[in-house]
């Protein structure tokens, strides 16, 4: 395989999958909260918990496919320190949109679940090796 193929190939089955839930999320983001009833207490914490879990997780299996030769600590710290800063810039873009707030609790969340999701897959991919 050729060099260039294969920094696509990463590109397309690793990259893009961050690219493409960080979209998502922006564009949520962008629109004015839904006006409805909760499932049960704290259902949107729950759910930022379960988004940047799985942010976290697609970005540490990015930077583990990307970046074989690093540690699994440095790994870590940049997978959590871009989740956290993507959902407090998150949080600061909703401040301005019409009929949605900046909350640090969802910032609490977002940061709980971007470790939680790390941990997770870090934790699982040594296991399979």
């Amino acid at each position: 395989m050729r060099p260039s193929s294969k920094h696509l190939n990463l590109i397309f089955l690793y990259r893009l999958p961050v690219l493409a839930l960080c979209t998502f999320i922006a564009w949520q983001s962008s629109y004015p909260s839904l006006i409805s009833e909760p499932l049960f207490a704290y259902d949107d914490k729950v759910i930022h918990f379960g988004v940047y879990a799985l942010l976290a997780i697609l970005c540490a299996r990015d930077l583990t496919a990307e970046k074989p030769f690093w540690s699994p600590v440095k790994i870590t710290i940049i997978t959590i320190f871009f989740s956290c800063f993507f959902g407090i810039s998150d949080e600061i873009h909703q401040a301005f949109v019409p009929s949605r707030c900046a909350s640090v609790p969802d910032i609490i969340a977002d940061g709980a679940g971007s470790i939680a999701g790390c941990l997770f897959y870090l934790n699982f991919s040594s296991q399979k090796k």
